[in-house]
Formats: C-alpha cells, structure tokens, sequence
C-alpha cells in the first residue's frame, strides 16, 4: 500500500517536471485522499466486511461417520536453535482444527486432520510438519494426523490436497485458515472438486482512527493479496490457463 502511495508521489513530481501542473495536484490530492482513507481505518474496515462477515457465524457442525478438518498452513518462525514455531498469525487456526477435532470426537465420530503446506519461506522444514508437532502438543495422535509437504501456494494448497483427501475419503470436510483467507480458498479448493465447510480460525481488524496508523496499512496490503488472487483466478480462467476444474470429489 505504501508503495502504491509513493508511486502516485513520484509521479507526480514527474507531472510537475513535465509542467501538468494540474494533474500534478490531483494525483497528490488523490494520494493524501487515500493516505487517509486508508491510514484512518475506512476503506480496510469496509474490504474486511466483505471478506470475512460470510464466516463471522459458524454453523453448526453435521459430523458424519469419517471426517476430515483441512487445516491450511500460515507460515512458521525461526525462533533461535528451537525446531521450527508456527507463525504468530497462524496459531488462531491451529487452536480452532484442534478444537474441532476435540468435538468431533465427542460425538464418537472417526476425524482426522490434515495439515497442509510445504516449506514457502525456505526454513527447511515443510509448514505442515511444524503444525503437526503443534498439534500433537495439544493432545492429538499422530494416527489422526496426515500431512500435505509439497504445497507452496493457497493454488497447490487445494491441488495437492485433492489426492489425499481421495484416500482418506471422508463424508465431511472442512476447511480451517484464516477468516480473510477463507474466500479466495474456498474458491481454490472448488476448482479442484473440493467443497468442505469453512470454519475461521481467526479474523483481522482495522483501526478506526482520526491519524493514519501503520496497521491499517498492513492490513489494506494482506486485503488487496487476497482481491489479486481473487481476480487472478478469473482471469486464468478466461484465458484457459487454470488447470482444468476437477469433477467433485466423492463424499
């Protein structure tokens, strides 16, 4: 966000250079416009709204005789000569699979969870093999948990999912990530014939405030990452370069 802001600074002063004074003032009166904006907590407040208010309310859970939660990797942290942690804002979604699979549980159901997602930010050890080791501290077995390693992207999330979950073949899925990540993700995992209920682990927020805060900034650019992916889907799919959609797969 902070790029795009000076961007439409530079180019203006090009403007300026140029002698088009006039748009010279109404780029840097956009800037300001959007600095505010932006900075002030609205137009954040307003593109969370219409990301995350779908999952605001989570249904009531069917659980069916074999079940699986789709829990989607967030990242992990260094954390010194410690094994590999679970990014900071990943741990929402790791408390809400393994508070899943504790109530699927009590319903004497078969669950199992499947942590997906492979070494993105080249830590040397795939995200879904630290979440396991999460999720083992919080009590669940290891014959409960599968894991999808080769996964870079939210696109190879779904893809490389498709085939375990075929083998696990559960009568319920759902799908566990962030409340601002569910959208685009669900839209993934459809393509690939996969449509499990969608339960968010966690949810962000702005600030409203009357300065512009360094948070809302943060928050605009992980918004506008999701809206690109969004719309790169479509796009692909115009232009026939997406990977064929997938038949549904057999619940």
């Amino acid at each position: 966000m902070l790029t795009l802001l000076f961007a439409m600074l530079l180019l203006a002063a090009l403007l300026y250079r140029w002698r088009w004074r006039r748009a010279g003032h109404v780029l840097v009166g956009l800037a300001v416009v959007v600095l505010f904006a932006v900075g002030c907590g609205t137009v954040p407040h307003m593109l969370l709204r219409d990301l995350q208010s779908p999952y605001d309310v989570e249904p009531a859970i069917d659980w069916a005789p074999r079940n699986a939660i789709v829990l989607l990797s967030g990242g992990t942290t260094v954390a010194g000569d410690e094994p590999l942690q679970v990014s900071y804002f990943a741990d929402g979604r790791v408390l809400r699979a393994a508070q899943l699979y504790y109530a699927c549980k009590q319903t004497g159901k078969e669950c199992r969870v499947l942590a997906v997602g492979g070494d993105s930010q080249d830590h040397g050890e795939a995200e879904s093999v630290v979440y396991g080791r999460a999720l083992r501290k919080l009590g669940i077995p290891a014959s409960d948990l599968s894991f999808e390693t080769r996964s870079l992207t939210t696109w190879q999330n779904a893809q490389f999912s498709r085939p375990i979950l075929a083998e696990l073949a559960p009568q319920h899925m759902v799908l566990v990530t962030s409340g601002i990540h569910l959208r685009r993700a669900l839209l993934y995992f459809a393509h690939f014939g996969i449509t499990p209920q969608p339960v968010a682990g966690d949810w962000l927020n702005s600030r409203r405030e009357l300065l512009p805060d360094s948070w809302n900034y943060v928050v605009t650019d992980a918004i506008l990452h999701e809206y690109a992916g969004i719309v790169r889907y479509r796009v692909y799919n115009l232009l026939g370069w997406n990977a064929p959609k997938a038949p549904p797969l057999t619940q």
